[in-house]
C-alpha cells in the first residue's frame, strides 16, 4: 500500500491518517487486504498494525513508482501476485480486491485494475502478476538512467496487459480516492 504522497491539495496533512467511518483511510485499505500473506505499507514512519511491514521509497517523496519498487523489495521469494493500492481508498473492500484477483485467472493479463464511471483506470487500485510488474520496473529504471524518482504509474504500466474492471458490486465505488477535503466528506457519507 502506497501512503507517501504530499497531499498538497489538502494542505500537506497525513491524509491517509484521516478517519472515514471511524477508522483511518490507511487502516481501511489494510483491512481490504487482511488475508494477504504479507502486507507492506510504503510511507512515512507512523503507527502500523501488527504484522504490517513498513518501508519508505527512495528518495522520500519520489512518487508512487519509487514507492512500488520499495514495497516489492520486501516481498518474500515465491510471491506471485501483489495488490498495488493507494492508501487513500477508504471505500475499498475485500470483495473488490477479490474481484480483481479473480480477473487474474485469465493467463493473458498481467494485471487488473478498477475503472471509474468514466472508464478511467484507477491504476493504484489493482492486482498484478509480480513477474511482469518487476520486469516493467526494471525496464523503466533502465530507461530513466537507474532512477524511478518522479516516474509516472502510466509509464510503469505501459506495455503490460491490463484488464480494466468496472465496478458493479453493491455499495459505494471502491476505487474512490480522497484527494480533497470534499472527497473525504463524500467518503464519510458513503461509509455511514
Amino acid at each position: 500500500m502506497l501512503a507517501g504522497g504530499s497531499a498538497r491539495r489538502m494542505g500537506g496533512v497525513d491524509k491517509t491518517g484521516l478517519a472515514v467511518g471511524g477508522r483511518s483511510m490507511r487502516e481501511r485499505v489494510l483491512d481490504a487486504v487482511a488475508d494477504a500473506d504479507v502486507r507492506v505499507l510504503v510511507g512515512p514512519d507512523g503507527p502500523v498494525p501488527p504484522g504490517v511491514r513498513l518501508t519508505r521509497e527512495e528518495p522520500p517523496g519520489g512518487g508512487p513508482v519509487a514507492a512500488a519498487a520499495a514495497g516489492l523489495s520486501l516481498l518474500p521469494a515465491g510471491t506471485t501476485t501483489v495488490a498495488l493500492l493507494a492508501a487513500d481508498l477508504p471505500l475499498l473492500t475485500r470483495e473488490a480486491v477479490g474481484v480483481l484477483r479473480g480477473r487474474l485467472a485469465d493467463p493473458t493479463v498481467d494485471g487488473a485494475c478498477l475503472v471509474d464511471r468514466e472508464g478511467r483506470r484507477q491504476q493504484l487500485c489493482g492486482v498484478w502478476r509480480l513477474g511482469p510488474l518487476r520486469a516493467a520496473l526494471d525496464r523503466l529504471a533502465a530507461a530513466r538512467g537507474g532512477t524511478l524518482d518522479g516516474a509516472s504509474v502510466r509509464s510503469l504500466l505501459a506495455g503490460l496487459a491490463v484488464r480494466e474492471v468496472p465496478w458493479s458490486g453493491p455499495g459505494p465505488p471502491p476505487w474512490f480516492d480522497c484527494d480533497t477535503d470534499e472527497d473525504v466528506r463524500r467518503a464519510e457519507e458513503w461509509a455511514r
